[in-house]
């Protein structure tokens, strides 16, 4: 009896030991997929800078007005809220996932902050909700869209395109309908301040974007939760072999996307000094956030991203945008303009990163 439990000891601890070192063989393998991915980044990264040198040289050529001071501190200042709403969306892109809601939340959720706060004579509900508890509406509906979406695409297994095509649409469709296709300027100080103010002639809407991109890219970098994004991305089976929550991830992530779009929103909505009707969706928002993940490095195949390479990017599209405004650029043609912009910057970047740049 006793050599038959001894046995049974001894078979125990042999499954125990097979499972730690199947645990440990799969967290080995995540450390690998985070350090290639980080590698691949860094040479993305490298590979845009001589398209956003050219440009550069371009815009001294262009206008003497590009390398004044007011005009740089203007590019960062446009650039902020594209580079928070892109970071959202680098996070899904990272797991693999996609979500079009961003741009739909970009634009409702700071209308709905403003329409609750404003007097009804300035097309607002009338409510006349406290300014600060309007800042923080902006970002709960942002985490309660990404929560919906999160929550139907990977409890419910529905197809991410179609769920989040479906959400901008409906979004869209409400920013438009509270106010029945009118624009909101009677902003108060609370919600216009980060996206129009400076610290010195420094945009703050520009230190706020910075903050973001720093802590995140800190985040992924070191934190376990940052890893485990990549790895979800990366090989999803090995994730949850080395005991990570893959479901977890992912609708965290979704409602990630959601509070920085809805932020990346506020900063827009602060720097016009207004709300309209068109914002995000109406502005085809999403197609600039998606071109400035990927030309910043970040796969569309899941696991790959660095917040260094999506600046690049969003830098490179920003300062495209300026050069079209002076040199008076017809607006017809600024749409066609920048996307052969993307184009070449992905071929740049392709020739130059060779296969490893591949999205």
């Amino acid at each position: 009896m006793t050599q038959v439990s001894d046995k049974g000891t001894t078979a125990l601890a042999q499954a125990t030991g097979q499972e730690a070192g199947g645990r440990a063989a799969a967290e080995a393998q995540l450390q690998q997929i985070s350090r290639q991915a980080q590698a691949l980044s860094l040479l993305r990264e490298a590979s845009l800078l001589p398209a956003l040198i050219l440009l550069i040289i371009v815009g001294a050529i262009v206008s003497p007005v590009f390398f004044t001071s007011n005009n740089l501190w203007g590019i960062g200042q446009q650039a902020s809220s594209l580079a928070v709403a892109t970071v959202g969306e680098a996070f899904v892109l990272m797991i693999a996932g996609m979500d079009l809601s961003v741009g739909g939340t970009y634009g409702f959720a700071p209308m709905l902050a403003a329409w609750l706060v404003v007097p009804a004579a300035d097309f607002g509900a009338g409510l006349k909700l406290n300014a600060y508890l309007g800042l923080i509406m902006v970002l709960l509906l942002g985490a309660a869209v990404g929560l919906v979406n999160g929550l139907l695409i990977v409890k419910a297994r529905l197809n991410a395109f179609i769920i989040t095509l479906g959400m901008v649409i409906l979004l869209a469709g409400c920013q438009d309908g509270i106010v029945k296709g009118q624009s909101i300027s009677a902003l108060p100080t609370a919600l216009w301040y980060l996206g129009f103010s400076f610290w010195g002639p420094v945009p703050v809407s520009l230190v706020a974007a910075v903050a973001v991109l720093v802590g995140v890219g800190l985040f992924l970098r070191y934190h376990r939760a940052g890893r485990a994004i990549f790895a979800v991305g990366g090989n999803p089976e090995a994730a949850r072999a080395a005991g990570i929550n893959v479901d977890r991830v992912k609708i965290g992530v979704y409602m990630a996307a959601g509070v920085l779009a809805a932020l990346g929103g506020l900063m827009e909505m602060g720097r016009v000094q207004a709300i309209t009707a068109a914002q995000g969706y109406g502005e085809g928002i999403i197609f600039v956030v998606f071109a400035s993940a990927v030309i910043g490095g970040v796969s569309l195949q899941g696991g790959k991203g660095n917040m260094v390479g999506l600046a690049t990017g969003v830098a490179l599209l920003s300062v495209v945008q300026n050069l079209l405004d002076l040199a008076n650029v017809n607006s017809y043609w600024v749409e066609a303009v920048n996307g052969l912009v993307i184009l070449v910057a992905l071929v740049v970047a392709r020739v130059i990163g060779g296969s490893t740049s591949q999205t």
